[in-house]
Order: C-alpha cells, then sequence, then structure tokens
C-alpha cells in the first residue's frame, strides 16, 4: 500500500478541483425537481414516467456510492476522478441536447454514475490531507458545499423554468463540468493510498438488490400507497437484500463495504444519529414547499425564494461549526442544534392559513440553522474515530445512510400527510353535508370543495411536522451520549 501518513501541507490545489467536480454534482441533485411537470408536458410523457429523472439518478446513485469504498481503495485518485467526470459530462451534454426522453434518462443516469464517484472521493482527500485536530474546519468547507448546493438548486430551478428553456439546467452545468474535468487534467495528483484488492461480483449485486430495492420501494411509497403490491414487494426484497450483503461481507476478507467500521462506537453511533436526523431533514425540506405552494397558493419561484435564507445560513454555518467542533468536539454542538431543530419543527408543525412569509421564512431558516449544527460535526466525528485504511468505507456507508433514510424519511412523512389529509378531508366533507342548508350553486360547491381540500391539506401538513418533531426529539436524547472520537490509528478503538 501506499504511505499513508496524513501529508505535511494540504494539497489545496487539488481540493479546489475536486471542490468544483463535487459542487456540480450535488447542485444536479434537486435541480429537476421543479421542472418536472415542464419536461412532462414536452415529451408528452405520464408523471409516473417523468419521475424516474429523479427516481432512477437516486437508485444508480444508491447503488453505486457502496461500491465507491473499492473503487477508491483499488484505482489512483487522478483517472478515477477524470473517469468519474467524463461520464457525468457525458451524461450533462446528451440531456442537454436530448431529441427523445429515453435519450434524455440515458444522459441522467450516466451523471449519477459519475456523481456517486465524486462525493466520497472528495471527503475521502480532505481526510487524510488534514490531522485530525484541524479536520472539523475542513469538513465544515466540504459541508458548505455539500449543504449549499443542493439546497439552491430548487430556487434556481424554479427561476430557469419560468423563465427560460428547462434544457438551460443542463446546459449552465456544463461549462463546470468541463472546467472540473480539464482542471483534473491538467494538474490533479494521486493523493490518496491505493491497494490491489478484487471486486466481489456478488457482493455488488446483492448490493444493488438491496440498496436499489429499498430505495425504490420507499420512494414510490408516497404516491402509490404503502398497500401497492410492487412497492410492499420491492421493500421486502430490498431488506433480504441488504441482510444478506451485510452476511457477506462478515465473511469476505477484502469485503466490499467492510463492516468493521461499526466497531468504532462513535462511527456506529453517528450513523445511527444521522439516520433519524436525514429522515427528519429531508421530510421536512418536502413539506415546508408543500404548505407553501400547495395550502398558501404560492408561485414555486417565489416558495423556492422562501426556502433560499435557510439554505444560506445552513451554508455560511458550515465552515463555522466546523471550527467550533475541533475547539468543543461534538456533544455540545449535537444537542444545542437538534435542540434548535426540534422546537423550530413543533413550530413549523402549528403553521396555520394566517402564518405570514416572513414568519415562515424565520422558522425555516432557524431550522436549518439548528440542522447546521448538527450534521457534520457528528459525521466527522465519526469518521475521525476510523483507521485511514476504512476511511473509503466509512464516507461510502454515510452516504448509503444519508439516501436510504432520507428516502425512508421522506416517504413516511408522505404517507402520514397523506392519510391524515384522507381522514379529515372526509370528517369536514360529512360536517358539510350535515349543516348545509337550502340549495348551493356550482360556484359555492366548488368554493366548499376547495376550502376542504386546503384545510385537510393543512392538518395533513402540521401533523407530518408534528411525527417529524418526535423523530427529531429521538435524535436530541442520543445526542446526550455522544463522545470525542480518540486518535483512530490507536491499537484499540473505543
Amino acid at each position: 500500500m501506499n504511505n499513508e501518513q496524513t501529508t505535511k501541507k494540504p494539497p489545496y490545489l487539488m481540493i479546489a478541483i475536486l471542490f468544483v467536480g463535487a459542487f456540480v454534482s450535488f447542485l444536479n441533485n434537486t435541480l429537476l425537481n421543479v421542472a418536472l411537470p415542464t419536461m412532462m408536458e414536452d415529451f408528452k410523457v405520464t408523471y409516473a414516467t417523468v419521475q424516474w429523472l429523479v427516481t432512477g439518478y437516486m437508485l444508480v446513485s444508491g447503488v453505486l456510492i457502496p461500491a465507491s469504498a473499492f473503487l477508491i481503495t483499488r484505482f489512483n485518485t487522478r483517472p478515477l476522478f477524470i473517469v468519474a467526470t467524463v461520464i457525468f459530462t457525458v451524461g450533462t451534454a446528451l440531456a442537454a441536447y436530448s431529441p427523445t426522453f429515453s435519450i434524455l434518462l440515458i444522459g441522467r443516469m450516466l451523471q449519477a454514475v459519475g456523481s456517486s464517484v465524486m462525493g466520497p472521493l472528495l471527503m475521502n482527500v480532505m481526510l487524510i490531507s488534514f490531522p485530525i485536530e484541524k479536520r472539523g474546519a475542513a469538513m465544515g468547507v466540504f459541508g458548505l458545499v455539500m449543504i449549499s448546493a443542493p439546497a439552491i438548486g430548487p430556487t434556481l430551478s424554479g427561476y430557469i423554468v419560468e423563465h427560460y428553456d428547462w434544457r438551460v439546467l443542463f446546459g449552465m452545468i456544463l461549462p463546470f463540468a468541463l472546467i472540473s474535468l480539464l482542471l483534473s487534467i491538467w494538474k490533479l495528483k494521486n493523493i490518496l493510498p491505493t491497494k490491489k484488492v478484487t471486486l466481489d461480483y456478488f457482493s455488488l449485486v446483492l448490493s444493488t438488490i438491496g440498496f436499489g430495492g429499498i430505495l425504490y420501494g420507499f420512494s414510490t411509497a408516497g404516491n402509490d400507497g404503502w398497500s401497492d403490491p410492487i412497492v410492499i414487494t420491492t421493500i421486502v426484497i430490498g431488506v433480504i437484500g441488504v441482510v444478506l450483503f451485510v452476511l457477506r461481507q462478515l465473511r469476505l476478507e477484502t469485503p466490499l463495504l467492510s463492516m468493521e467500521i461499526f466497531k468504532a462506537r462513535p462511527f456506529a453511533y453517528a450513523a445511527i444519529i444521522n439516520t433519524v436526523i436525514a429522515m427528519a431533514l429531508m421530510g421536512g425540506m418536502i413539506l415546508t414547499p408543500a404548505y407553501v405552494q400547495n395550502v398558501r397558493g404560492i408561485d414555486p419561484l417565489e416558495s423556492g425564494l422562501m426556502m433560499l435564507p435557510g439554505a444560506i445560513v445552513m451554508g455560511l454555518m458550515s465552515p463555522i461549526t466546523g471550527k467550533l467542533f475541533d475547539k468543543m468536539g461534538p456533544r455540545i454542538l449535537a444537542v444545542v442544534g437538534l435542540t434548535i431543530t426540534t422546537v423550530s419543527t413543533y413550530l413549523l408543525s402549528q403553521l396555520d392559513l394566517e402564518s405570514t412569509k416572513l414568519y415562515i421564512i424565520m422558522v425555516y431558516s432557524l431550522r436549518m440553522f439548528g440542522m447546521s449544527l448538527v450534521m457534520m460535526p457528528i459525521t466527522t466525528n465519526g469518521l475521525n474515530s476510523l483507521p485511514r485504511r476504512l476511511n473509503p468505507h466509512g464516507t461510502a456507508t454515510n452516504n448509503t445512510i444519508q439516501q436510504i433514510a432520507g428516502s425512508i424519511g421522506t416517504a413516511i412523512l408522505i404517507a402520514v400527510m397523506n392519510a391524515r389529509t384522507t381522514s379529515v378531508g372526509e370528517d369536514l366533507a360529512k360536517d358539510a353535508a350535515a349543516n348545509a342548508t337550502g340549495q348551493m350553486t356550482e360556484a359555492q360547491m366548488l368554493e366548499l370543495k376547495t376550502q376542504i381540500t386546503q384545510q385537510a391539506l393543512l392538518e395533513g401538513i402540521e401533523f407530518a411536522f408534528f411525527v417529524a418533531t418526535i423523530i427529531s426529539l429521538v435524535a436530541l436524547i442520543l445526542s446526550f451520549f455522544l463522545k470525542r472520537a480518540v486518535n483512530p490509528e490507536q491499537p484499540q478503538m473505543k
């Protein structure tokens, strides 16, 4: 194996090149959500079909991220990043100039293939480039990219779709992808240590079935319902696949994704807390726009602008939080951050039809501020407890957990919202029918139906936020038991 010692002087130019690629790939994650209706109309496809541009991207990423540990361990930094960027760039070009929906979908899948390597690769370079006592600040800057890029995606997408063609969404990414590619060819060097390991293809198959099944099942449950046979089948098959995958990793001498990382208690604990946080975070990021757009009738662009201050707060706080983590450790930041998150989530569960836009922006931004104190410190503390040879496996596991937990959290909260909305809607309709006096005009009936639908959806969203509050409270309780990670190179991890 190559030298595994932390570099004396961090390779800032290399990190900057990787940052450009990672920013583009993270931004790409949420860029299409607002544009899907326009694409559906242009290509004359159904909503279920156009949704594959998002679902398919997520599935490819979720399946390939576990394999990123093998790729980063086996191949040198420079060729791996160049190949990933080439694949991403080709996918972006195909999507930008796609004549048919099939070509667009292929381009989107290629983007996911390239993107699934860029983020983990950058995180591993950061871990080996900085000593443990400075990693918090470094990972905080990484968090700025990881959090702010996807957060501004919907706002940017809303503006472009309203004023330009949706193809601009891909066209504006293409130059940045090309710049990242040219910089990597020109200046990028091999930084990470490598080792000749063999790929266990059966593990890759189990990973695909397991993680792909779970992600697909939960991502479609919100629309198709929990009783849908396909949803139930894919989730069950996915769970079985993950169990078999884990059992196989425990028996292999060189596993695709090492389970040894969970012997480090800080990492195992961070994984549990991050799972809970990702469930609450992603669900909340879906529920807030649903309230703003569907209950209050605010257009997508203005809705995106209302979410933007929260994204800015979260992005700006990430480097500051990293420095605080280096000085204070994870517990204080996690307790304070999750207390703020829990309280602000509860406040969102109390929104009504008269809540002002300023109040919504302030509460949502407060929630993002709380999240900014938690996510990267806990992740960094967990990774700090691992020896360097396990860094690729730790980052791959973290990213996989966030994908799956975010999907599960979103599905659960949307299901809760839909169930409550349906129940309240039926009750309100019965009450309206019982209290109706005289003959109502068609216009009055339409107005009454609109009011019932609006009120039912409001109560559904409120109840879903209340469930998210309970999820956040669980993470808060767990955070009291956090401890700063010990030196990862000690013989025994505690």
